[in-house]
Formats: structure tokens, C-alpha cells, sequence
């Protein structure tokens, strides 16, 4: 049975929080990790923590992730057990119609397309092998759906969606698929986003005051994807809007409308990567 012990690892965005979270923990369950990052400065770090690799990896550009694959292969031998497809960024603050083509191609280019690379790449070498799988990183913001933050919540949802359909492709194939939808976690995500205005204050504060740990959401996922769970969704807020949307999708959309007319609006200029 495919699981996280002893595994060949890849971890994407794994130069700080969850990513590097999931980086430790494995180290810690007797796995070979590759540390993957846009910085290779912070990639370093975490692989000197666990005597890991360290690769600098833009998941948005398709050819970077093709070598990321190769270095994969060459290191462990054989294709990896276990890819997860951490890297993300977030982006809030601003409506729809105003949020611009550069931020939504920035934000789905990582969100979304550096989830589909992937996939896309390492899941033939992981497929022949019979064994292995992935842990996607989505957000509860794919199916909570919270007014001005539309780019993220896009790729977030299609990362559940493009989770779900691996899945169901996979069934029967001993590879597995685990995609994990948080709520706030204690990470840099809202200070290295595009997240602005009032809204980025707001992120902040829930982050540091109600956020879960990145290695209690790493350890939690893992073990969770050992026991073939397809969805973790390791929070009670997330548990509620997940049941609440289901129960009354219409009464949610509403209230979510009511609740974006009363929050302050942006007061500030767009922040910088």
C-alpha cells in the first residue's frame, strides 16, 4: 500500500510554511525529499534541515517542472512515490472587472497551472510504476466562494475539481490522490501575495489568531492520504461552509453577498510579489 513512510517526496513550494511543513514531516517519516521552490535560497534551507535537495522550480512554466521531473528521477532512481503539488500564492481584495489580466494570469498561472504541471508531468513515471500519488493543495476558498478574492478562489476550486477527476480516473490503480482545503494557516502567504487593502489586514490577523500550524495540517494530511481519504478538510469553519453550501447553496450565496456590501473596501495600492 502506497503511503508517506519511507517515501521518494517531492514537495513544491516547500521553502517555507506548509510546503516545508510537508518537506520536515516526511524527512521525519524515513522519506527522500526533494525541496522545490521558486527560491532557491529558501529551498536550501529547508533541505538543510532534513538533508533533503534543493531545486529552484517556477511550477508555472511547464519546461521547469519537466526538469524538476528529471532531477526527480535521476536522484531517487525511479520515479517518486509521492508528489505534492504545495506552491501557491494569494490574492485578494478586489472585485471582479477589477482585478486585472496581469493578477489573473500571475495567480492562476501558479494556483492553477503549476497543479496541473504536476500532475501532468510525473503522473505517467508514478502511473507505470503502479504505486505512489498526490497530495494537491486547494484551499476551503474553492468551494467557500468569499466575494473579492475571485482569481484564488478560482484555482482553488478547479484544483478540488482537477482532484476529484484524477481520483476517478485512478480508482483501481494503487495510485491515490488527496487534495487539501484549509481554511487560515499560520504562513507568509498573505504578506508574499497580492493581497490588498484592507483586505490583507484582515488576513493577517486571522492567520495569526485563529491559523492552524503547518506541520499540524501536514501531519494531519499525510495521515489522512495513508488512509485513502480523497478530501482534508482539517478545520471547523472549513467543515461548516463545506456542510452550509450544501445544505442551502443559495441562502449561502446570499448571506456571502450581504456580508461583501459591508466590508470596507480597498483603501491602498496593489502590494508587490
Amino acid at each position: 500500500m502506497t503511503s508517506s513512510y519511507n517515501a521518494r517526496a517531492v514537495v513544491t513550494g516547500a521553502g517555507s510554511g506548509i510546503g516545508r511543513a510537508f518537506a520536515i514531516e516526511l524527512a521525519a517519516r524515513g522519506g527522500e525529499v526533494i525541496c522545490a521552490d521558486i527560491s532557491l535560497t529558501r529551498a536550501q534551507e529547508t533541505a538543510a534541515m532534513i538533508d533533503g535537495y534543493a531545486v529552484a522550480c517556477d511550477v508555472a512554466i511547464r519546461e521547469q517542472v519537466e526538469e524538476l521531473a528529471l532531477f526527480a528521477e535521476l536522484t531517487f532512481g525511479s520515479a517518486p512515490t509521492l508528489v505534492v503539488n504545495n506552491a501557491g500564492v494569494g490574492i485578494g481584495g478586489k472585485p471582479v472587472g477589477d482585478i486585472g489580466f496581469e493578477d489573473w494570469n500571475w495567480a492562476l498561472g501558479i494556483n492553477l497551472w503549476g497543479v496541473v504541471h504536476g500532475c501532468e508531468v510525473f503522473l505517467p513515471a508514478i502511473e507505470a510504476a503502479g504505486e505512489g500519488g498526490f497530495i494537491n493543495v486547494a484551499s476551503a476558498a474553492g468551494f467557500a466562494a468569499a466575494p473579492f478574492m475571485a482569481p484564488y478562489n478560482v484555482g482553488k476550486a478547479a484544483v478540488i475539481s482537477l482532484s476529484e477527476t484524477m481520483a476517478a480516473e485512478l480508482s483501481g490503480t494503487g495510485v491515490k490522490v488527496t487534495v487539501l482545503c484549509p481554511t487560515f494557516v499560520k504562513t507568509n502567504v498573505a504578506l508574499d501575495g497580492r493581497i490588498t487593502g484592507a483586505a490583507s489586514t484582515l488576513a493577517e490577523n486571522l492567520m495569526r489568531s485563529t491559523g492552524f500550524t503547518p506541520r499540524k495540517i501536514a501531519v494531519d494530511t499525510l495521515n489522512k492520504y495513508d488512509r485513502g481519504r480523497l478530501y482534508v478538510v482539517p478545520q471547523l469553519d472549513a467543515k461548516i461552509i463545506w456542510r452550509l453550501k450544501r445544505i442551502a447553496p443559495a441562502l449561502y450565496t446570499r448571506a456571502l453577498g450581504l456580508l461583501g456590501r459591508l466590508a470596507p473596501q480597498e483603501t491602498t495600492e496593489k502590494a508587490g510579489v
